[in-house]
């Protein structure tokens, strides 16, 4: 078995496969003794906030102060504000309410705004213009007001006496904060997803669960594949064809089709992570066995095994001892290829709706089932969905990367 491993780490592939696999799990274990919040956690009043960091505005004022004469600040803090979009929007609206086109210059900030400005008027009907149209030029109007100005804002407290607000202070527009200095700080590198969660602390959790999954069904599919395969190629007879029988049903119904009946016939409410992977396991076996009764047949006359029948032994033993440790490579392969199988049935079944009920823990093939529901793609937020999939791709590349590997290493035909 150590010379087995020891050529393994020989092959270039499985080394690669390997070390990509073992930053993931090093990832998934690590992680959560740094951010030990729950996964499912609600901590953004809204979806899809953006990747970044995330500084407390109320403590943001009362932190330290410090004057930076920055320049090219205020055009940054206009071009937040007003995209190029929205300028063309800006002269659209404007040429359609009876401005001369070339009285109009999209870069010309303090123009463009004194127009729009002194014509605006939400009341006012544009032929051919839709409601969400008008709304987006309601929304432009209120977020650009005051956006030329060069004055501070101004702080206000209320006067318990007489309820008047009073000014407290203002906030210059060359005062800066030092982020570090600010109590409540909250770095989200991939941002919050359609409920509201950390996506990211959400992805190490669901990584976690689907290789869980991955595992619990890679070793429930090999080990009745094996048990069958073995009984099957080494008895033979009625024993071989009643097993054959069993695996042409589950060879000529698709398993992804009879994993999607089983799953719906669950219910919702019972379907935990262990028991898909369950059910993933008992659909998955097919191939495996095969397989293995294959390599069976061709080991099942050798003098070896001839010798240990003429001795006496055991059924059991014989195959314990003479057949399995013969086929052990190739069970080790099929053990880590069920694993990327179970991985990307869970997937494939979550993106359905028939994965793992969703209040208890996510799984990758759940996230993306509610980026698709909550239509992460068509808006454009990549971090709800595109994380998820470049980590179930490294997932299973490493791992077909491992069992490419193996094979080089413990198939004689491709061994170099």
């Amino acid at each position: 078995m150590g010379h087995s491993i020891r050529q393994a780490f020989h092959s270039g592939k499985f080394v690669t496969g390997f070390v990509i696999f073992g930053l993931i799990l090093l990832v998934v274990f690590v992680y959560p003794l740094f951010v030990p919040a729950p996964p499912l956690e609600i901590i953004g009043q809204g979806t899809f906030f953006e990747p970044g960091v995330y500084v407390n505005v109320y403590d943001s004022i009362g932190a330290k102060q410090y004057t930076l004469n920055l320049e090219g600040a205020a055009e940054k803090r206009i071009a937040s504000k007003l995209s190029d979009e929205d300028r063309t929007a800006i002269k659209e609206w404007l040429v359609a309410a009876g401005v001369a086109e070339g009285e109009i210059d999209p870069t010309n900030t303090e123009q463009l705004l004194e127009k729009w400005f002194s014509m605006f008027d939400p009341a006012k009907k544009i032929a051919g213009m839709t409601n969400a149209k008008r709304n987006y030029y309601i929304r432009l109007n209120s977020s650009i007001q005051g956006l030329l100005a060069t004055e501070g804002a101004v702080l206000a407290t209320k006067d318990p006496a007489t309820g008047a607000l009073q000014e407290a202070g203002s906030v210059p527009q060359t005062s800066f904060v030092n982020v570090a200095q600010v109590p409540n700080v909250r770095i989200l590198p991939l941002g919050t997803d359609n409920f509201g969660r950390d996506v990211l602390t959400e992805l190490v959790a669901a990584a976690r669960v689907s290789l869980m999954i991955g595992l619990i069904a890679g070793f429930i599919a090999t080990f009745i594949g094996v048990t069958l395969g073995l009984i099957s190629g080494f008895i033979g007879g009625m024993v071989d064809d009643s097993v054959m029988f069993v695996t042409n049903l589950f060879t000529v119904i698709p398993s992804f089709v009879l994993l999607i009946l089983i799953s719906f016939s669950i219910g919702q409410e019972k379907r935990g992570a262990f028991t898909v992977a369950v059910v993933i396991g008992f659909t998955g076996w097919v191939w495996t066995a095969r397989a293995v009764r294959s390599q069976v047949i061709s080991l099942r006359n050798r003098d070896h095994v001839n010798l240990s029948r003429l001795s006496g032994h055991s059924l059991f033993s014989i195959i314990l001892r003479d057949i399995l440790p013969y086929i052990a490579s190739y069970v080790m392969m099929a053990f880590v290829l069920q694993i990327s199988i179970g991985i990307l049935a869970e997937a494939g079944l979550s993106i359905l709706g028939l994965g793992p009920r969703t209040t208890e823990v996510p799984t990758l093939g759940l996230m993306m089932n509610w980026a698709m529901i909550y239509q992460a793609h068509i808006l454009g937020k990549w971090w709800a969905f595109f994380p998820v999939i470049l980590v179930i791709a490294l997932i299973t590349f490493s791992i077909n990367l491992m069992n490419t590997g193996l094979d080089q290493v413990f198939n004689p035909t491709l061994r170099e």
